[in-house]
């Protein structure tokens, strides 16, 4: 279950953002646990189980096939939202190299052509609703949630074309269907590699 450490700001770049931020930037979690911002909230998820980190491994292995030589995918990428208050660590993140932060700078989230979310029981609504709205709202143009504790019935939703803050559903298949990704990926995802728990 994610963990509360920090009061709601009122908005980035106001005391309270810059309050979120240090908590974040201070906060000693156990090793493997996820640190984050969300809608300005300090939260701290704990390790992943196996199947997630297998769902995570045979999308990386299939994405590298594909993207060019100076992208990089990235699990442990601190991108930052900031008109909704949140600094995120997407479980996958596909970023042109070039693009990646310098040491000590924050960079927004709108460098991934892709990011994946992959739910887990705890806290399967902070990817399913704020990180959704959140990755709209800055502009990232692909984002890929994996969801095996849907309804109870495993799903995988490919969202793109963000304008005002919204996606539009560009796929949607239950585990064990294929889902394609468009350019700049052009690739086959088989759903029914990911592992059901």
């Amino acid at each position: 279950m994610a963990a509360v450490i920090a009061e709601r700001p009122q908005r980035t770049g106001a005391p309270g953002w810059d309050e979120a931020l240090r908590t974040w930037e201070q906060t000693n979690a156990p090793e493997g646990c996820k640190v984050e911002i969300i809608e300005g909230i300090v939260t701290v998820a704990p390790p992943p189980e196996s199947d997630h980190n297998d769902t995570a491994d045979e999308l990386q292995r299939l994405l590298y096939t594909v993207i060019p030589r100076d992208w990089g995918i990235y699990q442990t990428q601190g991108l930052v939202a900031p008109g909704k208050q949140g600094l995120f660590i997407p479980d996958l993140a596909v970023i042109p190299k070039k693009l990646l932060p310098r040491p000590r700078e924050r960079q927004t989230a709108d460098v991934a052509q892709l990011i994946v979310e992959i739910t887990s029981r705890s806290n399967a609504n902070h990817d399913r609703v704020e990180k959704l709205h959140a990755y709209a709202a800055t502009g990232v143009p692909l984002y890929l949630l994996l969801d095996p504790w849907h309804s109870g019935r495993p799903t995988a939703t490919l969202y793109g074309e963000p304008e005002g803050g919204s996606y539009r559903v560009l796929e949607m298949v239950k585990y064990g269907d294929e889902l394609r990704l468009p350019t700049p990926f052009d690739v086959t995802v088989d759903t029914s590699l990911f592992p059901v728990g």
